[in-house]
C-alpha cells in the first residue's frame, strides 16, 4: 500500500465514526495527482454514491474565490488595501460604533477609523454575522430574516451600512460578513454583477464548469444531499437551506454562496498553489498571492481569532494562515493557509510544496475540528 492510501481508512473512519454520509479528497502537489478518492453517499436514502462530478454547498469557501476576485482588481491599479472603505462604497463612509461602558449601558458614537478596504479581506472591519452576543450581531441578523433570494451584493452592503458596528474597524478580529460586503465592492469596481464577475475572470478561464451560485435543473440530480446529524451520529436530509440556490434567485454570497465540484475547485486551488497559474491561466502574480497567504493581524487581533482547531495560525486576506508549527501541533509547512465551509468542505495550500488538498462532504455540524487537522496530518504524513 502507497503511503497515499494511507488516506483511504481515515476517510472511511470519519463516515464509520458517525460522520459524514460520503466524502471526497483530492491531493495535488507540482502538477501531479497524488490522491483523489470520493467515498459513501451523496443520497444514502436513494442509494446514490459520490462522484466525482458530485455537485457540494461550499459555503465559506467561497471566501477564498471572493478574495483571490478582488485581488485581481487589487493588481489592476482599482484600489489600495490601505484605501477607506468609503471611497467606493459611499454608505460607509461615516460609520457608527456601539460603544460598552462595562456596566451594561450601550450607546453609539462615531467609528475612530474608517473602514479600509483591507479590513474586509481580514475579519477587522467590525462587522458582524447574524446572532445574539451584541447588538450589531442582532441587527445583522434581522437583515436575513427575510427573504434572501431578492439580497443582491450592494443591497446587502447598504444594509449592513446601516447598523453601527461591533468595535472601531481595525482593531479586533471578529467573523462576520465582510466578503460580502467585498463582492459589492467587487461589482462597484469591475461594473459588472459578482457571478458575472466571477464567471469570465475566473471559472471560464479555469474551466470549472460546475462552479456557480444556481443550481442548473440539468445539474439538479448531482447535488449533494444535505444531511443534519445528531448527537449520537444519525443523518436527517436538510432542505431548509437551499432556497438561494434556485433559478430566479438573486442572491450572491461573497462569504458563501458557491456551489462546486472537488475537480473545479481543485482547479482553483492548484491555481493559488502554483503562485496563481494554471495551464497558462494567470489569475493573480505570486507576489500578491504571497500577500494573500501572509498574516495580517495584530498581536491584539490574534487574540480574538483564537478558534481552538486554528492553533498555531494567524490569517491573511480571507485564509488562515500556520505561523507556529508547535502551537499547532502541526507537520506542515509554516506559511500554509486555506479555509473550510460550514458543511465541511476544507481546503490547504502550501506553496512551499506546491501543494493543494481539497476536502468535501456536507453535514451539520461539519464536525471540522475533529477531521481537519487528522486530514492534514495525514497528508503531510504521506509526502515525501
Amino acid at each position: 500500500m502507497s503511503q497515499w492510501q494511507r488516506l483511504t481508512p481515515l476517510l472511511k473512519s470519519f463516515m464509520e465514526k458517525g460522520g459524514p454520509a460520503g466524502c471526497a479528497c483530492t491531493v495535488v502537489r507540482r502538477g501531479e495527482v497524488l490522491y483523489r478518492e470520493s467515498f459513501g453517499y451523496a443520497d444514502a436514502e436513494q442509494g446514490i454514491p459520490i462522484r466525482p462530478d458530485t455537485i457540494y454547498r461550499i459555503y465559506s469557501m467561497t471566501k477564498v474565490i471572493t478574495c483571490a476576485a478582488a485581488l485581481m482588481l487589487y493588481e489592476r491599479g482599482l484600489y489600495l488595501l490601505n484605501d477607506p472603505l468609503g471611497e467606493y462604497l459611499p454608505e460607509f463612509k461615516n460609520p457608527q460604533v456601539y460603544r460598552h461602558d462595562g456596566f451594561g449601558s450601550v450607546s453609539v458614537s462615531p467609528s475612530a477609523n474608517p473602514i479600509r478596504v483591507k479590513d474586509l479581506f481580514t475579519m477587522s472591519s467590525g462587522l458582524t454575522y447574524g446572532g445574539d452576543a451584541t447588538e450589531t450581531e442582532r441587527q445583522t441578523r434581522s437583515i436575513f430574516e427575510q427573504d434572501v433570494t431578492a439580497l443582491e451584493p450592494r443591497a446587502i452592503s447598504k444594509a449592513l451600512a446601516g447598523i453601527p458596528l461591533a468595535f472601531d474597524p481595525g482593531t479586533r478580529w471578529k467573523y462576520g460578513l465582510s466578503h460580502d460586503v467585498l463582492a459589492a465592492l467587487v461589482e462597484v469596481l469591475s461594473g459588472q454583477r459578482f457571478g458575472a464577475f466571477l464567471e469570465k475572470e475566473i471559472f471560464e478561464p479555469l474551466g470549472m464548469t460546475d462552479t456557480s451560485f444556481r443550481i442548473a435543473e440539468e445539474k439538479r440530480h448531482r447535488l449533494c444531499v444535505m444531511y443534519d446529524r445528531a448527537e449520537d451520529g444519525t443523518l436527517t436530509p436538510n432542505t431548509r437551506m437551499d432556497a438561494a440556490y434556485q433559478p430566479g434567485s438573486r442572491y450572491e454570497s461573497g462569504g458563501g454562496g458557491l456551489l462546486s465540484t472537488i475537480g473545479d475547485y481543485s482547479r482553483f486551488a492548484q491555481a493559488l498553489a502554483r503562485g496563481g497559474e494554471l495551464d497558462g491561466v494567470r489569475l493573480l502574480s505570486p507576489k500578491t498571492v504571497q500577500l494573500m497567504g501572509t498574516n495580517h493581524l495584530s498581536p491584539r487581533q490574534l487574540e480574538d481569532f483564537n478558534w481552538e482547531h486554528m492553533s498555531g495560525y494567524g490569517y491573511g486576506l480571507g485564509v488562515r494562515v500556520m505561523m507556529d508549527r508547535a502551537a499547532g501541533g502541526s507537520n506542515g509547512s509554516i506559511g500554509e493557509y486555506g479555509w473550510a465551509g460550514l458543511a465541511g468542505s476544507w481546503l490547504l495550500i502550501d506553496p512551499a510544496e506546491e501543494l493543494s488538498v481539497v476536502y468535501m462532504q456536507q453535514m451539520l455540524p461539519s464536525l471540522e475540528p475533529y477531521i481537519a487537522n487528522r486530514l492534514r496530518a495525514a497528508v503531510y504524513g504521506a509526502l515525501a
